[in-house]
């Protein structure tokens, strides 16, 4: 077999070759704005879902009676299993039609969400947790593959604004929704909520989206290399997962991840000799695309890795509901929210650079700040470095999707919109893992010593690995029956060890955003986007 070569060098020719073989739009059908609107609810249940749960952490990990280790399941199976399945999700959208492969991952999600609300043990939720990535994983491509179908390139970064406030949105705005579902109804109603939105997004998709399919998609499936990138990426982000457990040392840990290079390796060799590969490798001769992915994954490991302590920190640090932990976090919904048709127009004439190095710039001032953050430290404080967060997610989140997508070509929109979305989802499982490791590490460092320090009667090694997982959560571990005075010194123990760790992992996370700052002055405007729609009604 021979190699496929992709022209990523510019959009003359591939606006030609990527003209759709739909008829035009006509009254609702394919209406562009209202196609932005369908995709909107459908991508905000699978955004949602990403942190809603976060704040329900706490109250699945009572009710369950789970570990700190199944909680960290709960969040990771999600998001491995939608970083394992999206590029090739969206190569099911790029060859059956994305309109297809959004409204089956609709149906699937909404089923899935039902399902984990009637679960009563940790190991079904995370089973369903995983089928609901799953079927994100069709849902969240296809919702960028119609967009750039739709859209003219004059329009597009201004709908990629408006898609990315919906998700930055619903991101950050999954832990107030879910305060108030948990505080006044229960932690299942978490999930139960993505049911009637779920049958929204089906009706809408049913009347309104029109399936845009380029003359030369795909015809045939890489099913070798949908077997290798699956199982490499499994493997790594699995390795990253279970290190805390197994120990970086621990030749498991080490198994994986060279397990997971070679595939890699072998992955890249079979997309050389294949006619029709899953992700093209001459895509990455795009430095703009390349930067575009790093900036994704670099982005989603400072941003979901801190989020993941702050929910925490929140209500078991300073003691507040659901409810009030989630309004702790309106600033940072609220500049997203403001921020992302913001940074669409900005990007629209200044281009992607400026903005995305500037909002990174103020992803790792926030981080740094949220370091320096105590148990006594108050609300306006918090509000500060919650907003200045929010602000520079806003550009990165609109302008790294632009930079992916726009620069692959109209056939391979599904795959581009794959990676954009699988970069985010395993940076967010990167940041989960990686930081849930550097908190595990400096808790287990510093607790035995705080606990003499503080005058406490020394544990056994087996009691001191207990009240260090609940310590990773910010909680004390205090039995029945000890004395006020005693759980006094436990408590503030518990608490001063827990910060410390959440520190430490506040800082790796600016760092990261720090080396994302120079990723970002790589990118560049998308070539190819001229390549979409030019009809229909803007």
């Amino acid at each position: 077999m021979t190699s496929q070569t992709i022209d990523t060098t510019g959009p003359g020719d591939g606006a030609s070759s990527a003209s759709s073989d739909q008829p035009p739009a006509t009254g609702l059908r394919g209406h562009p704005w209202l196609t932005l609107l369908t995709v909107a609810v459908g991508v905000m249940m699978v955004a949602l879902d990403g942190t809603i749960v976060a704040i329900a952490n706490p109250a699945i990990q009572a009710d369950l009676k789970a570990s700190f280790a199944d909680v960290q399941w709960i969040t990771n199976g999600y998001f491995l299993a939608l970083a394992v399945a999206l590029i090739t999700a969206g190569k099911l959208g790029d060859r059956f039609g994305h309109r297809q492969t959004f409204l089956i991952g609709v149906v699937g999600f909404a089923a899935a969400s039902g399902a984990i609300g009637l679960s009563n043990s940790i190991g079904a939720v995370v089973i369903f947790r995983v089928l609901q990535g799953l079927f994100g994983a069709l849902l969240m491509p296809a919702a960028l593959g119609l967009l750039r179908a739709t859209f003219p390139a004059e329009k597009l970064n201004m709908a990629i604004g408006i898609w990315g406030m919906v998700i930055g949105a619903s991101t950050a705005g999954g832990p107030i929704l879910g305060g108030v579902l948990v505080e006044h109804v229960n932690w299942q109603s978490v999930f139960f909520i993505n049911v009637p939105v779920g049958v929204l997004a089906l009706v809408l998709g049913v009347l309104i989206l029109l399936d845009h399919r380029a003359e030369n998609a795909p015809r045939s499936f890489d099913i070798l290399g949908i077997a290798l990138l699956s199982a490499a990426m499994f493997c790594l982000v699995w390795a990253l997962i279970k290190a805390p457990t197994w120990g970086w040392g621990d030749g498991l840990t080490w198994t994986f991840i060279a397990v997971s290079l070679v595939g890699f390796v072998l992955f890249a060799v079979w997309e050389t000799k294949v006619k029709e590969p899953l992700i093209p490798l001459a895509l990455f001769r795009s430095v703009a695309l390349s930067a575009g992915v790093v900036l994704m994954v670099l982005m989603a490991i400072a941003f979901m890795g801190g989020l993941f302590f702050v929910t925490f920190y929140l209500q078991n640090v300073h003691g507040m509901s659901p409810i009030d932990a989630g309004l702790h976090l309106l600033p940072l919904t609220g500049m997203m929210i403001v921020g992302s048709p913001l940074a669409g127009a900005m990007i629209t004439k200044l281009g992607p650079r400026v903005p995305l190095a500037g909002g990174m710039a103020s992803v790792a001032i926030a981080m740094f700040g949220m370091s320096t953050l105590e148990t006594d430290t108050g609300s306006a404080v918090m509000s500060l470095w919650f907003a200045l967060l929010g602000l520079g997610l806003a550009p990165v989140m609109v302008g790294a999707t632009e930079v992916i997508v726009g620069n692959a070509p109209m056939e391979l929109s599904g795959v581009a919109g794959g990676l954009q979305q699988a970069a985010m989802q395993i940076g967010g499982s990167l940041g989960t893992a990686v930081l849930g490791a550097v908190m595990a590490s400096k808790v287990d460092g510093d607790l035995a010593a705080n606990w003499k320090d503080a005058g406490l009667p020394a544990l056994p090694p087996d009691q001191l690995d207990q009240a260090s997982e609940a310590v990773q959560v910010g909680v004390a571990p205090v039995a029945k029956g000890t004395p006020e005075a005693i759980v006094a010194k436990i408590t503030d123990v518990a608490h001063d060890t827990f910060i410390s760790g959440m520190s430490l992992a506040s800082l790796v996370a600016a760092g990261v955003a720090v080396v994302a700052v120079f990723v970002a002055l790589l990118t560049k405007r998308g070539e190819n986007a001229e390549a979409g729609a030019g009809v229909g009604h803007i």
